[in-house]
């Protein structure tokens, strides 16, 4: 969906116009994908806006820069403020949020250690990642051709940006096959994730999910769905898993920032359950919402935008 454009973007501790948000054509990241991201969702809660899990977000950030030998020029706190200050700065009441951290204009050969590291903040108006329906009524998946990596190769605990070159693979060729979203298995042919997902399963009553092992990136939404579903009552195993899972299962779901808690009601046009979401998919929407609609924060997963 197109980026509607807001007044500012936060640049290396300053606010600047949105159309003077620019990057040299020679900045290292351009040619070599050295970058480090998140994303973060500010939600219109009945207390007022609210971001989630704003630190858990960026202490991802500062382990995928750090994993890359790279150091970011900001305090995890500088940065939680620069997001506050944006927010405020475009007069935003619900937003998506994009801290990115990014080798800057210096040298241009493969070595990064030369060039700058740079960090800005943007925020703009964001709805339904797959679609107006498909938090209601499930989404269309299919089992992607292209693998993740193996262990060793791209590190898959650090968002960086150049892992998304092959996470355009997945998704390009999901949506030209009709699908709404790929689903990746790793180098041994276990389940790992979507595109840009964390997924689950429902099977007799247990929750499962990929485990670390499969090359997938820890989901701070993820984190809160195994959370939310074990004081529910649910047994949740992170496990490797089968390909097969994913055609017997009861119940599927994919979790993350952009899509949340969406149902899968196919896989490669195998029907999963009777075709809608399931029981516990809608019990875990139905707790994640509370939290973000509502503004209900047991867990104080909620960072209030005009608190501070």
């Amino acid at each position: 969906m197109p980026v509607k454009k807001v007044e500012k973007i936060w640049m290396n501790g300053k606010l600047v116009d949105w159309d003077d948000a620019r990057i040299h054509v020679l900045s290292h990241v351009v040619h070599y994908g050295s970058s480090w991201f998140e994303g973060i969702r500010c939600y219109e809660t009945a207390k007022g806006p609210a971001i989630f899990r704003l630190d858990n977000h960026l202490h991802r950030l500062f382990d995928s820069v750090r994993i890359y030998k790279t150091e970011i020029p900001f305090t995890v706190e500088e940065i939680a403020k620069g997001v506050l200050e944006t927010i405020r700065a475009n007069k935003m009441r619900s937003c998506y949020i994009r801290p990115i951290v990014y080798r800057g204009y210096g040298d241009v050969g493969v070595n990064p250690l030369g060039c700058p590291v740079d960090v800005s903040i943007a925020v703009w108006e964001w709805g339904s990642y797959l679609g107006a329906d498909a938090l209601s009524d499930g989404i269309d998946a299919c089992v992607s051709t292209w693998n993740r990596p193996a262990p060793n190769t791209f590190p898959a605990m650090a968002k960086a940006g150049g892992n998304y070159i092959l996470s355009q693979l997945m998704k390009v060729e999901a949506v030209q096959a009709g699908y709404k979203e790929a689903i990746a298995l790793d180098v041994d042919g276990h389940l790992s994730e979507g595109s840009g997902e964390n997924i689950f399963a429902v099977k007799d009553g247990t929750i499962f999910t990929p485990a670390l092992s499969s090359s997938l990136l820890l989901g701070v939404t993820r984190s809160s769905v195994i959370q939310m579903a074990s004081e529910a009552g649910y047994t949740v195993q992170e496990t490797i898993l089968p390909r097969e899972m994913l055609y017997v299962a009861d119940e599927l779901f994919f979790t993350g920032t952009a899509v949340e808690v969406t149902p899968i009601r196919s896989v490669d046009k195998v029907k999963i359950g009777d075709g809608r979401p399931g029981p516990v998919t809608k019990l875990l929407q139905t707790k994640f919402f509370d939290v973000v609609t509502n503004g209900n924060d047991p867990h104080r997963w909620l960072r209030f935008v005009y608190d501070d």
